[in-house]
């Protein structure tokens, strides 16, 4: 009888032990992107028709020539996209309005740019879009793209 058992909880053992390992990296990754000079708080959402257009949770890190965006919810240590710098620019800027205020961050301001022709949001806090502003101004001569 005793042998029966060995078998499923073998099983369930493993599984609990591999699903502590799973959020083990989980924390572990979002405490680091946390403490990395240049990261900020961003949730994303495109404006493609291909998009769903809710927005994703993030965290957005700045490189020299690029902005690194990084969903929340996932142990990839790769960014979900990457922003080159140059081909990326501010539209304007926005309170969150309806729905949206209820959901973003609190005290965030909306981001309406363009990447290569396509419009995305970016919603961040105040003093990130002001960074934002700021890197992509002091881009390279030739490469700066007009804020709004």
């Amino acid at each position: 009888m005793g042998n029966e058992l060995v078998l499923p909880l073998t099983f369930v053992g493993v599984c609990t032990l591999l699903a502590l390992l799973l959020l083990g990296v989980f924390v572990l990754r979002r405490f680091v992107m946390a403490h990395v000079a240049g990261t900020f708080d961003c949730s994303l959402r495109g404006m493609s028709p291909d998009d769903s257009g809710s927005w994703m949770v993030g965290v957005a890190r700045y490189q020299s020539d690029r902005l690194d965006w990084f969903r929340v919810f996932t142990v990839s240590p790769r960014p979900a996209r990457s922003l080159a710098r140059s081909r990326l620019e501010i539209i304007e800027r926005r309170v969150p309005q309806g729905p949206e205020a209820r959901t973003a961050i609190p005290g965030c301001v909306v981001v309406r740019c363009e990447y290569d022709g396509v419009g995305l949001e970016l919603a961040m806090t105040d003093p990130a879009y002001n960074a934002l502003a700021a890197w992509l101004e002091s881009a390279p001569p030739g490469e700066q793209q007009p804020i709004a």
